[in-house]
């Protein structure tokens, strides 16, 4: 597979999982919109902004008690999430820069998938944030996420076992992984900040892992943030555990198969399992989560760069009579 094929599989990857990731916090934030305390609410903002580790176009996050006040901000911070250009983590951006790896990518990809995708992003090309505002913006948020599920499956369905498809699933994991640990991160940070240990916080981060009844099931009622974190991390059940993703990131490492450098590939496969070491083997005895966290979102960027390095941007090379399992440039 040309090396260029393989980086707009990954990437187109990469942003689908993000925008999807993105949906279902602005479903439970919006959600929240309509009840809430102001204090809540911008708990909500400062975790998704800080699990991006980006401020918001208008400036820092700054506590207001006014509810009007409060939904103006979230009406704004809503948009610079949806539907604005700038920002590239935004669900508008995240879909461009999807389908774009898509379209250059047809001759690898189902018709089925191009088509899917296609009818999500002529969805969202001329939406503004008054068209989901005046309605009821969770639903938005839900059907956004519920299409790229949609997305998910017609993959799974139409998509050859080939290199194509594991540098796809290659990307899903490698984002995944990133933004879980992102996103526990700044969870941390911002129960810190707030200074209230509220068990709506942390149960609404079990909602967003389909993860509170799991716990409900493994331990008593009350909400207790170490069992909750650790839950998260190690339960390889859960269908978004940070565990089961990295295995799964790991797994397609594998799978992929070698690069044209044999020390680069070693090195790429090696950063993976330690990936794994420090969910696996280090969570349970650490002391301090919230530094391991780091280490592991850490750990992803350097395993992304390796990546790169590995499959994308290597250097031209003579071929090697008799190799097997590379990918040229």
């Amino acid at each position: 597979m040309l090396s260029r094929s393989a980086a707009g599989l990954y990437w187109m990857g990469r942003y689908l999982e993000r925008a999807s990731h993105l949906s279902r916090l602005l479903k439970q934030q919006t959600e929240s919109l309509v009840d809430s305390p102001p204090r809540d609410i911008y708990f909500g903002w400062h975790r998704i902004y800080g699990a991006l580790e980006r401020e918001p176009h208008t400036g820092a996050l700054e506590l207001d008690s006014d509810d009007l006040f409060t939904l103006v901000d979230s009406f704004t911070l809503t948009d610079d999430l949806t539907f604005e250009p700038t920002n590239p983590d935004s669900i508008r951006t995240c879909f461009v820069q999807g389908r774009e790896n898509a379209r250059q990518m047809r001759h690898h990809i189902s018709a089925e998938m191009w088509t899917c995708l296609n009818q999500s992003y002529l969805r969202l090309q001329d939406m503004e944030i008054q068209d989901i505002w005046l309605r009821s913006p969770e639903n938005f948020y839900a059907e956004t996420a519920a299409q790229i599920d949609t997305f998910r499956g017609v993959t799974s369905s139409t998509l050859y076992r080939d290199d194509a498809w594991h540098f796809v699933q290659l990307g899903n994991y490698m984002e995944r992984t990133q933004l879980s640990a992102s996103l526990l991160i700044a969870q941390i940070a911002a129960v810190r900040l707030f200074e209230i240990p509220a068990d709506a916080y942390w149960t609404s981060l079990l909602r967003h892992y389909y993860a509170f009844e799991a716990y409900n099931r493994a331990s008593s009622a009350a909400i207790e943030p170490d069992r909750v974190l650790g839950l998260i991390v190690t339960n390889a059940q859960l269908p978004d555990s940070l565990s089961l993703s990295v295995s799964q990131l790991c797994r397609e490492v594998t799978a992929v198969g070698p690069g044209p450098d044999a020390e680069s590939t070693a090195r790429t496969r090696s950063q993976a399992e330690y990936i794994r070491q420090l969910v696996k083997a280090e969570w349970r005895g650490a002391a301090d989560g919230h530094t391991l966290l780091r280490k592991i979102r850490s750990g992803c960027r350097q395993l992304h760069d390796l990546v790169t390095e590995t499959y994308f941007d290597y250097p031209v090379m003579a071929p090697v009579a008799g190799r097997a399992g590379g990918h040229d440039q």
